[in-house]
């Protein structure tokens, strides 16, 4: 055999692609074959993620800045500040009321009540009740008002603006206060009667719930206009307003207490707890004023005021021996419990306000100084012309009379100007020491000066020293014009008189009575010598012929059975409105009985222009009628002695 390999036979194959145009052959390692030409398709667009790291850190630096800041405020909310909001928290939480106190009562001398006080009630609103979002209407403040301004007699708009305050966190404003337990009733049946029909309709809502009552208390006079002017008014604050209100306000008030409670939805919540501070009452207090003797002479003087159709009067009715007031009236008077009406110049008390020129009445005052000065007696001869001729002036008396032959008693009897003028000239060697002479016992008497009421509105009158008095003055002064007195005044002149030349102080007040219920009494008026006894008993004497004889001028003031003592006054008046002369003021003073005086009355009227204006016809029988019920009421029986019998006239 040879070693020679067959040839290798050919095993036909699948047909080979046709050979590239290039002629290069394929086979291993080639390039594969050209694609045909034309555009070729872009390759898909690859997102590449980037690392999540860098986003979480910063996320995680800030939810940690966030919490870090609530950590800090909440540090400084509970740690740092905690007391701070706490405050706030509480003020916010927490109401405060002052407990109003209850006002004392007043009364008469026998414990007739003239001023009480009775439950009332402060109606009250806490605006942010009334708000869109808790009432869930617009017009909530509206709707309250409409319902609430017929029962609280307000305008319905005052109570809009009440209702929505600028502050919209105020939590309480006072829409009326003192009113009745029957008006606060009638809001609370209707705010109940919405909260009802709120239950069942919610389309209606309750817009009375934010509408409540704080218990308060009224000031109630039970007697209308009786003794007005002693006793004052209390004003809308709930504080004296002028009397005895003003006057004693402090003790009649007594102190307020305050109580803080928690609320929520303007309501109460019991188990918060609350603190509080009790009301003290107030002092009642008892007045020297007798009711039925004030009574007596309100109604006298108002129907003598509306006879004469005069601006004004008043009349003061005084115990002698203790100075205490027994009346002090005035007329036109006024409702203290309904200022409404009331004319404003009828407020205030007109006998301790007014200052005018008493005329006649204080020619007294001149005859108490002869007869303490021994410068004359009551039957010192004294001849008085028609005409008398001083200064710059011719005087003359209330009627043109011959040439009178009278006595000191008579010319105080007759009330002639011209008789006082040469009187008190009897006082010093020369008119300026007379002058000097007078005005001390002028001011003795208390002219010039507070009476020691300290009443509200006092005046002290006008009393010029003697070196400052005009050439007229001079004259004018001994018969009562030129100088200006107030009624207390004078009064107390003739009650001085009476108690045997001692002046007592005028009181209104015999005690008060504390909330422990110990009586206190007043402190004793004081008491002050002006004239000796002997002058006191001549003086009343006098005045006993001004009413006794048939010469005098004050007969109309006569009492059957009563020794009566008295003066009367017609004056020149000074209008007030003015400042010039302008029609009279008529009086007449004084006291009885006679001999062994308890009662003094006073009684002035100003500017009488119907019927006539003289003293002893218009204010004598007041006096008549206030004293013999006075000396009644009191039970003051006549002494039964013979009246004075000195002689008024002497023959020449």
């Amino acid at each position: 055999m040879s070693d020679r390999q067959p040839p290798r036979r050919r095993v036909p194959g699948p047909a080979r692609p046709a050979r590239p145009a290039t002629g290069q052959r394929p086979g291993p390692g080639a390039r594969p074959a050209r694609r045909p030409s034309g555009p070729r398709p872009a390759p898909p667009k690859v997102i590449r993620l980037g690392s999540p790291r860098p986003r979480l850190r910063l996320i995680g630096v800030a939810l940690t800045l966030v919490l870090l800041a609530f950590v800090v405020r909440l540090f400084q909310v509970q740690a740092v500040d905690a007391s701070t909001y706490a405050a706030k928290a509480d003020r916010n939480r927490y109401v405060g009321q002052v407990l109003e106190a209850e006002r004392g009562g007043i009364t008469d001398r026998h414990g007739v009540p003239l001023a009480t006080t009775e439950d009332a009630y402060d109606i009250t609103a806490d605006p942010t009740m009334f708000a869109p979002d808790e009432l869930e209407i617009a017009d909530g403040p509206e709707q309250a008002a409409a319902l609430l301004a017929p029962i609280l007699g307000q305008d319905q708009d005052d109570l809009v603006e009440k209702l929505r305050p600028e502050n919209k966190a105020l939590r309480y404003v006072k829409l009326a206060g003192r009113q009745t337990p029957q008006t606060w009733k009638q809001i609370k049946d209707l705010k109940a009667a919405l909260a009802k029909k709120a239950e069942t309709d919610e389309s209606t809502a309750n817009v009375l719930a934010g509408v409540f009552s704080v218990p308060t208390s009224k000031r109630v006079y039970p007697n209308g206009e009786l003794a007005a002017g002693i006793l004052g008014w209390v004003n809308a604050e709930g504080k004296g307003g002028g009397g005895v209100e003003l006057q004693l306000n402090e003790r009649l008030a007594g102190e307020d207490g305050k109580i803080r409670y928690a609320q929520s939805g303007g309501r109460l919540v019991p188990t918060a707890g609350s603190t509080e501070t009790p009301a003290v009452p107030g002092d009642d207090v008892e007045l020297t004023i007798d009711r039925d003797i004030q009574w007596a002479a309100q109604h006298a003087i108002s129907e003598q005021v509306k006879e004469s159709a005069a601006d004004r009067g008043y009349v003061i009715v005084q115990d002698t021996r203790t100075g205490e007031v027994l009346a002090m009236a005035n007329a036109p008077g006024f409702d203290p419990g309904d200022l409404s009406e009331a004319d404003p110049d009828a407020l205030g008390n007109a006998a301790v306000r007014d200052a005018f020129e008493p005329g006649s009445t204080a020619k007294v005052l001149s005859m108490a100084a002869v007869l303490e000065e021994n410068a004359a007696t009551p039957r010192t001869h004294v001849v008085v012309p028609n005409r008398l001729h001083r200064g710059d002036r011719l005087f003359k008396d209330d009627i043109d009379h011959p040439t009178w032959y009278l006595t000191l008693n008579g010319v105080l009897a007759k009330s002639s100007n011209i008789g006082t003028i040469l009187a008190t000239g009897q006082l010093g060697k020369t008119q300026a020491q007379a002058n000097k002479v007078l005005y001390k016992y002028l001011r003795k008497f208390g002219l010039g000066s507070h009476t020691g009421l300290g009443f509200p509105g006092e005046t002290k009158g006008i009393l010029a020293p003697p070196e400052e008095w005009s050439t007229s003055q001079q004259y004018t002064i001994p018969f009562g014009q030129g100088v200006s007195v107030n009624a207390m005044q004078a009064a107390s002149v003739y009650s001085t008189i009476a108690n045997g030349g001692v002046r007592v102080e005028p009181t209104l007040v015999r005690g008060s009575t504390g909330p422990d219920g110990r009586f206190t009494p007043a402190p004793e008026p004081e008491r002050t010598r002006v004239v000796s006894e002997k002058t006191a008993k001549t003086l009343a004497r006098m005045l006993e012929s001004v009413v006794d004889d048939e010469e005098g001028t004050g007969t109309k003031a006569r009492i059957p059975g009563y020794r009566v003592a008295g003066k009367t006054g017609t004056a020149n008046r000074v209008d007030p409105a003015t400042g010039r002369y302008h029609g009279y003021t008529s009086s007449f003073a004084g006291f009885a009985p006679a001999d062994k005086p308890r009662i003094t009355v006073y009684c002035v009227i100003q500017n009488a222009t119907e019927g006539s204006y003289f003293g002893g016809q218009i204010c004598g029988p007041v006096y008549k009628q206030v004293m013999e019920f006075a000396l009644k009421t009191l039970q003051v029986p006549p002494t039964g002695a013979d009246p004075a019998d000195l002689p008024v006239t002497f023959k020449p």
